[in-house]
């Protein structure tokens, strides 16, 4: 939990930056929409092992699908 409070207020920066960019560019870009899905992703797995208990595998420790 600890490392995911600060991936998540990371991502709240990473949000903001998006926004600006988005308004600039016109598109998301492709690294921070990675890092938001990564970080959602991986919240969501912690929270099914914490839980819910749909699973014995703990959550590994990547951002990316696996």
């Amino acid at each position: 939990y600890i490392v995911l409070v600060f991936l998540s207020i990371a991502s709240v920066f990473a949000v903001i930056f998006a926004w600006f960019a988005i308004m600039v560019t016109g598109q998301y870009p492709r690294a921070l929409f990675d890092f938001n899905v990564g970080v959602s992703r991986w919240w969501l797995r912690v929270a099914a092992y914490a839980f819910l208990l749909v699973t014995d595998e703990y959550p590994p420790f990547s951002l990316h699908a696996a």
